[in-house]
């Protein structure tokens, strides 16, 4: 019997050893303590997370490892573990002996007597406060990254330069913690002229009254584009107080102790202007709020760009406008003044020709007629280049009142240009009249076949037209070359240009060779 109760003495000492090896080898701190909260064993753990040696801590309170403001959960710790609760993972702040604080989570278990009555606890404190930083790490770029977010969205909507600007200075200055900010930005007026403008948040502009910042050896690596200045107190900073006529700041300054000064580069490298932050109290911007306003900056380069875009594209529009009225004005001078001339030209040749026969009066006549035609449609058109097919059908019109029984037209749209334009009207106009005096528009039955073909030779584009009648008098060829043949003749006079003229028996026929340019 009694080798039975020493084996089972030495297994329970075993056991018992057993536990102490692994409360003393565990990473966590394992704290045993009173009621009254006195730390009545401590492991390496904890030594290692809190500072404390066994002989430092043991018989002390509890308390001296939690922070003042947080001692209150301790009560309500013990007051659970009377009641036999067992409290668990249980997130909260330690201090270490350095007073330093770190995130932990407690479990903590009652210890009872054999009857159930509690007389300590026991506490595994476990050190989160890696967990915790890269928690806050995440809750702070998800928090960065709704804050881009809202700028981009506020500031994107918005094609007004100045709206955008002081949005962004205003948003900047909140986000920054900064007892005020500017913007000072680079603008080009209707004339071309560079000016700079700015916008202020938190600062009546009576208040700021010292005019734009001059190229310092603060200021001027901002408006360079040379990167961000972020300075605890300015005035501290060697770069500071070296400018003529001030050296630092003049009196009455808004002050500045705490800086920071973002460049705004657009994509293409100009600097088009600068946010400007500051406060009274020094050491107030951090590494997170420079690169916030940072990403601020660089979404308010897009913004920006977007407005001057737009501005430069309402100025274009405006200009267009303004140019069309005034080319339409011109227009209807000119059409005015050319009818006038052809109104001279005509009175000046029927006082000329007052002897010569009528039928001679009627041609010259009825020429300025298809010349003011011409005029009309090119007018109408705003000189631009014509489609041959309304060139046609305006020129064989006034010569049959049911022309598109005696003409018959054919060919691919082609756009002449508009002197070309002039000269072919005046061509098909004289084929027309010939027509009307000796051809097929002579009688009731005759009809006339144009067509038309587009020929590139080279980089010069020509246009070859068929003229022919059918089912008028018979033709002979005539003895002399006429006004119009010579007329037609010196209208196409020109590279590769030129007229065929063959009288068949059966009806004229002509090859035209139209240069389009």
């Amino acid at each position: 019997m009694d080798g039975e109760e020493g084996s089972e003495q030495r297994r329970a000492l075993s056991a018992a050893d057993r536990l102490a090896a692994i409360i003393e080898s565990s990473d966590d701190a394992i704290i045993g303590k009173t009621l009254d909260g006195i730390i009545t064993d401590w492991n390496a753990g904890a030594e290692r997370i809190f500072g404390y040696a066994p002989s430092e801590i043991v018989g002390a309170s509890i308390l001296t490892l939690i922070p003042e403001y947080r001692r209150s959960e301790e009560d309500e710790i013990i007051a659970r573990l009377k009641n036999g609760e067992r409290v668990e993972h249980f997130e909260t702040l330690g201090q270490r002996k350095d007073g330093s604080l770190i995130h932990i989570s407690l479990t903590a278990s009652p210890i009872k007597t054999a009857d159930g009555r509690v007389i300590g606890a026991s506490k595994i404190a476990r050190d989160i406060t890696a967990r915790k930083q890269t928690e806050a790490l995440v809750t702070q770029q998800s928090d960065r990254l709704q804050t881009l977010y809202r700028v981009a969205s506020e500031i994107s909507r918005d094609l007004d330069l100045d709206r955008i600007v002081q949005s962004v200075t205003d948003i900047g200055t909140e986000l920054s913690g900064a007892k005020f900010g500017a913007f000072f930005y680079n603008v080009t007026n209707a004339a071309g002229e560079s000016y700079q403008l700015y916008t202020l948040s938190g600062a009546a502009r009576e208040d700021f009254n010292f005019g734009m910042p001059r190229n310092t050896a603060v200021f001027g690596p901002t408006f360079a584009g040379e990167g961000v200045i972020r300075s605890d107190d300015i005035r501290k900073d060697p770069r500071y107080g070296h400018s003529a006529p001030h050296y630092g700041m003049p009196a009455g300054h808004l002050p500045v102790v705490s800086y920071l000064a973002v460049p705004v580069t657009s994509v293409s490298g100009e600097v088009l202007g600068g946010l400007f932050f500051a406060h009274d109290e020094p050491r107030k911007f951090t590494a997170d709020t420079e690169n916030l306003v940072s990403a601020i900056a660089a979404q308010t380069a897009v913004a920006m760009d977007n407005a001057r875009l737009h501005k430069a594209a309402q100025q274009e529009i405006e200009q267009r406008r303004r140019a069309e009225e005034a080319n339409e004005l011109l227009l209807h001078e000119l059409k005015h003044r050319v009818k006038n001339t052809l109104a001279t030209i005509q009175a000046v040749a029927m006082q000329t020709f007052r002897e010569a026969p009528n039928a001679e009066k009627e041609a010259f006549n009825a020429r300025l007629f298809a010349l003011s035609e011409a005029h009309d449609l090119l007018t109408q058109r705003d000189w631009e280049p014509v489609a041959a097919t309304h060139i046609v059908q305006r020129a064989v019109s006034p010569f049959a009142a049911e022309a598109d029984k005696r003409f018959e037209l054919s060919g691919p749209e082609v756009e002449i240009s508009a002197d070309r334009a002039l000269q072919l009207a005046m061509v098909l106009h004289e084929l027309a009249t010939n027509a009307a005096k000796y051809g097929a528009l002579s009688n009731l039955t005759g009809t006339v076949s144009i067509a038309w073909e587009l020929h590139v030779e080279g980089n010069i584009e020509f246009l070859k037209i068929r003229w022919l009648e059918t089912g008028g008098p018979e033709v002979a060829s005539p003895d002399r070359r006429g006004f119009g043949s010579r007329m037609i003749s010196r209208a196409l006079r020109g590279e590769g240009c030129g007229a065929e003229f063959d009288f068949r028996p059966d009806g004229l026929f002509v090859r035209l060779r139209f240069s389009l340019t």
